[in-house]
Protein backbone atom coordinates (compact mmCIF):
# COMPACT_ATOMS: atom_id res chain seq x y z
CA UNK A 1 0.00 0.00 0.00
CA UNK A 2 3.33 2.12 0.31
CA UNK A 3 6.18 2.65 -2.12
CA UNK A 4 9.35 4.79 -0.70
CA UNK A 5 11.76 7.55 -2.74
CA UNK A 6 14.23 9.17 -1.80
CA UNK A 7 13.81 13.18 -0.94
CA UNK A 8 16.58 15.15 0.26
CA UNK A 9 18.87 12.52 0.79
CA UNK A 10 16.55 9.94 3.22
CA UNK A 11 13.66 7.84 2.15
CA UNK A 12 10.03 8.77 2.39
CA UNK A 13 7.22 6.63 2.11
CA UNK A 14 4.08 7.39 0.16
CA UNK A 15 0.92 5.77 0.96
CA UNK A 16 -0.86 4.21 -1.84
CA UNK A 17 -4.38 3.26 -0.02
CA UNK A 18 -5.79 2.35 3.57
CA UNK A 19 -7.19 -0.64 4.51
CA UNK A 20 -10.90 0.25 6.87
CA UNK A 21 -10.71 -2.59 9.32
CA UNK A 22 -14.55 -1.59 9.97
CA UNK A 23 -16.26 -3.96 12.17
CA UNK A 24 -15.13 -7.52 12.88
CA UNK A 25 -17.86 -9.95 11.58
CA UNK A 26 -18.49 -13.05 10.40
CA UNK A 27 -20.87 -15.56 8.37
CA UNK A 28 -24.70 -14.95 9.44
CA UNK A 29 -23.69 -11.78 11.26
CA UNK A 30 -22.02 -10.29 8.15
CA UNK A 31 -25.43 -10.91 5.98
CA UNK A 32 -27.30 -9.27 8.56
CA UNK A 33 -25.43 -6.50 8.85
CA UNK A 34 -25.57 -5.36 5.10
CA UNK A 35 -28.92 -5.57 5.11
CA UNK A 36 -29.80 -3.41 8.08
CA UNK A 37 -27.16 -0.81 7.01
CA UNK A 38 -28.70 -0.99 3.35
CA UNK A 39 -32.31 -0.95 4.23
CA UNK A 40 -31.14 2.32 6.84
CA UNK A 41 -29.07 3.97 4.09
CA UNK A 42 -32.64 3.46 1.97
CA UNK A 43 -35.05 4.63 4.03
CA UNK A 44 -32.67 7.41 4.99
CA UNK A 45 -32.49 9.24 1.86
CA UNK A 46 -36.28 8.22 1.00
CA UNK A 47 -37.20 10.00 4.11
CA UNK A 48 -35.31 13.19 3.48
CA UNK A 49 -36.16 13.31 -0.55
CA UNK A 50 -40.07 12.82 0.61
CA UNK A 51 -39.40 16.03 2.89
CA UNK A 52 -37.86 18.05 0.29
CA UNK A 53 -40.85 17.10 -1.71
CA UNK A 54 -43.55 17.94 0.74
CA UNK A 55 -42.05 21.29 1.11
CA UNK A 56 -41.85 21.88 -2.54
CA UNK A 57 -45.56 20.97 -3.15
CA UNK A 58 -47.13 22.60 -0.46
CA UNK A 59 -47.67 26.57 -0.38
CA UNK A 60 -48.10 26.56 3.38
CA UNK A 61 -44.72 25.72 3.87
CA UNK A 62 -43.01 27.84 2.25
CA UNK A 63 -41.61 29.47 5.04
CA UNK A 64 -38.46 29.96 6.47
CA UNK A 65 -38.51 27.55 8.82
CA UNK A 66 -39.48 25.29 6.16
CA UNK A 67 -36.62 26.55 3.55
CA UNK A 68 -34.29 25.84 6.08
CA UNK A 69 -35.75 21.92 6.82
CA UNK A 70 -34.94 21.32 3.17
CA UNK A 71 -32.09 22.41 3.34
CA UNK A 72 -31.52 20.30 6.22
CA UNK A 73 -32.53 17.39 3.95
CA UNK A 74 -30.87 18.15 0.80
CA UNK A 75 -27.58 18.26 3.09
CA UNK A 76 -28.08 14.63 4.58
CA UNK A 77 -28.63 13.03 1.51
CA UNK A 78 -25.09 13.77 0.73
CA UNK A 79 -24.09 13.26 4.61
CA UNK A 80 -24.93 9.18 4.37
CA UNK A 81 -24.22 8.73 0.88
CA UNK A 82 -20.60 9.90 1.98
CA UNK A 83 -19.83 7.12 4.06
CA UNK A 84 -22.76 4.93 4.07
CA UNK A 85 -22.23 3.17 0.70
CA UNK A 86 -18.50 2.28 0.98
CA UNK A 87 -19.41 1.33 4.42
CA UNK A 88 -22.33 -1.09 2.87
CA UNK A 89 -20.18 -2.47 0.41
CA UNK A 90 -17.13 -3.03 3.02
CA UNK A 91 -19.49 -5.96 5.21
CA UNK A 92 -19.39 -8.25 2.34
CA UNK A 93 -16.03 -7.54 0.74
CA UNK A 94 -12.66 -8.80 1.56
CA UNK A 95 -10.90 -5.91 -0.33
CA UNK A 96 -11.44 -3.36 2.42
CA UNK A 97 -9.38 -0.82 0.92
CA UNK A 98 -9.17 3.03 -0.12
CA UNK A 99 -7.04 4.77 -2.24
CA UNK A 100 -5.54 7.91 -0.13
CA UNK A 101 -6.99 10.20 -2.75
CA UNK A 102 -9.98 8.98 -1.71
CA UNK A 103 -9.56 8.66 2.53
CA UNK A 104 -8.71 12.54 1.53
CA UNK A 105 -11.86 13.04 -0.40
CA UNK A 106 -14.23 11.35 1.71
CA UNK A 107 -12.37 13.21 4.73
CA UNK A 108 -12.95 16.77 2.76
CA UNK A 109 -16.67 16.16 1.58
CA UNK A 110 -17.80 14.83 5.24
CA UNK A 111 -16.08 17.50 7.25
CA UNK A 112 -17.65 19.60 5.20
CA UNK A 113 -21.24 18.67 5.58
CA UNK A 114 -20.91 18.19 8.98
CA UNK A 115 -19.62 21.53 9.83
CA UNK A 116 -22.12 23.10 7.84
CA UNK A 117 -24.69 21.03 9.81
CA UNK A 118 -23.45 22.26 12.60
CA UNK A 119 -23.91 26.39 11.50
CA UNK A 120 -27.26 25.28 9.69
CA UNK A 121 -28.48 24.12 12.92
CA UNK A 122 -27.74 27.43 14.57
CA UNK A 123 -29.50 29.07 11.67
CA UNK A 124 -32.56 27.60 12.44
CA UNK A 125 -32.72 28.23 15.84
CA UNK A 126 -31.97 31.49 15.27
CA UNK A 127 -35.06 31.64 12.59
CA UNK A 128 -37.07 29.95 15.63
CA UNK A 129 -35.84 32.92 17.94
CA UNK A 130 -36.67 35.48 15.60
CA UNK A 131 -40.19 34.03 14.52
CA UNK A 132 -40.85 33.66 18.25
CA UNK A 133 -39.48 36.73 20.49
CA UNK A 134 -39.90 39.38 17.33
CA UNK A 135 -43.10 38.19 15.45
CA UNK A 136 -43.18 41.07 14.37
CA UNK A 137 -40.62 42.08 12.21
CA UNK A 138 -40.11 38.44 11.42
CA UNK A 139 -41.04 38.73 7.58
CA UNK A 140 -39.04 41.70 7.70
CA UNK A 141 -35.97 40.14 8.68
CA UNK A 142 -36.25 36.73 7.18
CA UNK A 143 -36.89 37.11 3.76
CA UNK A 144 -36.29 34.85 0.86
CA UNK A 145 -32.88 36.28 0.15
CA UNK A 146 -31.46 36.62 3.54
CA UNK A 147 -32.40 33.13 4.15
CA UNK A 148 -30.56 31.98 0.66
CA UNK A 149 -28.05 34.39 1.69
CA UNK A 150 -27.65 32.14 5.04
CA UNK A 151 -27.49 28.78 3.70
CA UNK A 152 -24.62 29.64 0.95
CA UNK A 153 -23.13 31.46 4.59
CA UNK A 154 -23.08 27.57 5.86
CA UNK A 155 -22.00 25.95 3.24
CA UNK A 156 -18.97 28.44 2.91
CA UNK A 157 -18.21 28.08 6.63
CA UNK A 158 -18.26 24.10 6.21
CA UNK A 159 -15.96 24.59 2.81
CA UNK A 160 -13.66 27.15 4.32
CA UNK A 161 -13.25 24.64 7.58
CA UNK A 162 -12.84 21.63 6.10
CA UNK A 163 -10.16 22.91 3.10
CA UNK A 164 -7.89 24.26 6.15
CA UNK A 165 -7.84 21.30 8.10
CA UNK A 166 -7.84 19.17 4.78
CA UNK A 167 -4.72 20.60 4.00
CA UNK A 168 -3.17 19.72 7.27
CA UNK A 169 -3.77 16.47 7.45
CA UNK A 170 -3.08 15.81 3.10
CA UNK A 171 0.66 17.07 4.30
CA UNK A 172 1.15 14.19 7.02
CA UNK A 173 3.34 11.18 6.40
CA UNK A 174 1.26 7.64 7.18
CA UNK A 175 5.03 5.17 6.32
CA UNK A 176 3.63 1.11 6.52
CA UNK A 177 0.80 1.69 8.79
CA UNK A 178 -1.92 1.80 6.08
CA UNK A 179 -4.73 -0.05 8.33
CA UNK A 180 -7.58 2.02 9.88
CA UNK A 181 -9.78 1.59 12.67
CA UNK A 182 -12.45 2.88 11.89
CA UNK A 183 -15.28 2.26 9.05
CA UNK A 184 -14.51 6.06 7.56
CA UNK A 185 -11.94 7.77 6.98
CA UNK A 186 -12.22 10.22 9.86
CA UNK A 187 -9.29 12.80 11.70
CA UNK A 188 -8.90 10.54 14.88
CA UNK A 189 -7.58 7.54 12.62
CA UNK A 190 -5.74 9.40 10.41
CA UNK A 191 -3.98 11.51 13.39
CA UNK A 192 -3.22 7.95 15.03
CA UNK A 193 -1.69 6.55 12.43
CA UNK A 194 1.04 9.21 11.24
CA UNK A 195 4.29 8.86 11.57
CA UNK A 196 5.34 12.19 11.47
CA UNK A 197 4.53 15.04 14.04
CA UNK A 198 1.04 15.51 13.82
CA UNK A 199 0.64 18.50 16.59
CA UNK A 200 0.17 21.16 14.40
CA UNK A 201 -2.91 19.23 12.33
CA UNK A 202 -4.03 18.41 15.72
CA UNK A 203 -4.11 22.08 17.21
CA UNK A 204 -5.54 23.62 14.07
CA UNK A 205 -8.55 20.58 13.71
CA UNK A 206 -8.77 21.83 18.13
CA UNK A 207 -9.04 25.29 17.29
CA UNK A 208 -11.12 24.99 13.96
CA UNK A 209 -13.39 22.16 15.92
CA UNK A 210 -13.57 24.87 18.94
CA UNK A 211 -15.40 27.45 16.72
CA UNK A 212 -17.34 25.33 14.39
CA UNK A 213 -18.99 23.56 17.66
CA UNK A 214 -18.95 25.76 20.20
CA UNK A 215 -19.89 29.11 18.60
CA UNK A 216 -23.53 27.18 16.82
CA UNK A 217 -24.12 25.94 20.34
CA UNK A 218 -23.75 29.15 21.98
CA UNK A 219 -25.56 30.67 19.40
CA UNK A 220 -28.53 28.11 20.10
CA UNK A 221 -28.24 27.89 23.49
CA UNK A 222 -28.93 32.12 23.07
CA UNK A 223 -31.68 31.53 20.99
CA UNK A 224 -33.48 29.00 23.54
CA UNK A 225 -32.74 30.82 26.76
CA UNK A 226 -34.72 33.58 25.11
CA UNK A 227 -37.51 31.74 23.40
CA UNK A 228 -37.83 30.41 26.93
CA UNK A 229 -38.34 33.25 28.80
CA UNK A 230 -40.35 34.92 25.78
CA UNK A 231 -42.84 31.25 26.29
CA UNK A 232 -43.10 32.22 30.04
CA UNK A 233 -44.66 35.20 29.98
CA UNK A 234 -47.34 34.10 27.56
CA UNK A 235 -50.73 34.34 29.63
CA UNK A 236 -52.09 31.28 27.74
CA UNK A 237 -50.67 27.39 28.44
CA UNK A 238 -52.25 26.75 24.89
CA UNK A 239 -50.50 29.96 23.92
CA UNK A 240 -47.34 28.71 25.35
CA UNK A 241 -47.82 25.27 24.38
CA UNK A 242 -48.30 26.76 20.39
CA UNK A 243 -45.03 28.50 20.64
CA UNK A 244 -42.77 25.77 22.04
CA UNK A 245 -44.22 23.41 20.02
CA UNK A 246 -42.57 24.87 16.96
CA UNK A 247 -38.99 23.96 18.50
CA UNK A 248 -39.68 21.02 20.03
CA UNK A 249 -38.46 18.95 16.53
CA UNK A 250 -35.59 21.54 16.10
CA UNK A 251 -34.41 20.96 19.58
CA UNK A 252 -34.68 17.00 19.38
CA UNK A 253 -32.74 17.06 16.17
CA UNK A 254 -30.04 19.43 18.00
CA UNK A 255 -29.51 17.45 21.03
CA UNK A 256 -29.19 14.31 19.25
CA UNK A 257 -26.66 15.71 16.67
CA UNK A 258 -24.72 17.62 19.31
CA UNK A 259 -24.64 14.95 22.11
CA UNK A 260 -23.20 12.52 19.54
CA UNK A 261 -20.28 14.75 18.04
CA UNK A 262 -19.81 16.24 20.85
CA UNK A 263 -18.35 13.43 22.32
CA UNK A 264 -16.11 12.36 19.13
CA UNK A 265 -14.72 15.62 18.07
CA UNK A 266 -14.18 17.30 21.82
CA UNK A 267 -10.55 15.51 21.85
CA UNK A 268 -10.21 13.95 18.46
CA UNK A 269 -7.16 11.90 19.20
CA UNK A 270 -7.58 11.44 23.08
CA UNK A 271 -11.41 10.10 22.24
CA UNK A 272 -10.24 7.62 19.30
CA UNK A 273 -8.33 5.43 21.75
CA UNK A 274 -11.70 4.26 23.33
CA UNK A 275 -13.32 1.62 20.99
CA UNK A 276 -16.97 3.78 21.95
CA UNK A 277 -15.92 6.14 19.45
CA UNK A 278 -16.45 3.87 16.59
CA UNK A 279 -19.94 3.24 18.59
CA UNK A 280 -20.70 6.62 18.83
CA UNK A 281 -19.96 7.59 14.98
CA UNK A 282 -22.92 4.86 13.97
CA UNK A 283 -24.85 7.44 16.18
CA UNK A 284 -24.42 10.22 14.19
CA UNK A 285 -23.49 8.91 10.73
CA UNK A 286 -26.60 6.45 10.59
CA UNK A 287 -28.34 6.23 13.48
CA UNK A 288 -29.54 10.09 13.81
CA UNK A 289 -29.86 11.01 10.01
CA UNK A 290 -32.75 8.21 9.79
CA UNK A 291 -34.25 10.01 12.58
CA UNK A 292 -33.87 13.39 11.66
CA UNK A 293 -37.05 13.56 9.10
CA UNK A 294 -39.20 11.11 11.75
CA UNK A 295 -38.56 13.42 14.42
CA UNK A 296 -39.62 16.35 12.58
CA UNK A 297 -42.79 14.08 10.42
CA UNK A 298 -43.96 13.32 13.62
CA UNK A 299 -43.24 16.14 15.91
CA UNK A 300 -45.20 18.53 13.24
CA UNK A 301 -48.14 18.76 12.75
CA UNK A 302 -48.09 21.19 9.65
CA UNK A 303 -45.70 18.28 8.18
CA UNK A 304 -48.05 15.74 8.99
CA UNK A 305 -50.70 17.51 7.48
CA UNK A 306 -48.97 18.11 4.02
CA UNK A 307 -47.70 14.88 4.00
CA UNK A 308 -51.19 13.66 3.78
CA UNK A 309 -52.45 16.40 1.16
CA UNK A 310 -49.37 15.67 -1.05
CA UNK A 311 -50.22 11.76 -0.81
CA UNK A 312 -54.19 11.71 -1.06
CA UNK A 313 -56.44 13.49 -4.04
CA UNK A 314 -57.57 16.73 -3.26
Amino acid sequence: SSFFYRMGGRNETKVMYFILLGFPTTGELQLLLFSALLLVYLLTVLENLLIILIIRNNHSLQTPMYFFLGNLSFLEIWYVSVIEPKMIRDVLSHDKRISFQGCMAQLHFFVTLVCTEYVLLAVMACDRFVAICKPLRYPLIMRHKFCAQLVAGCWMCGLTTSSIKLSFIARLSFCSVDKINHYFCDISPLLNISCSDSSLAELVDFILALLVIMVPLCTVVASYICILLTVVKIPSSQGRQKAFSTCSSHLTVVILFYSTTLFTYSHPKLMYTYHANKLVSVLYTVVVPLLNPLIYCLRNKEVRFAMRRTFTCR
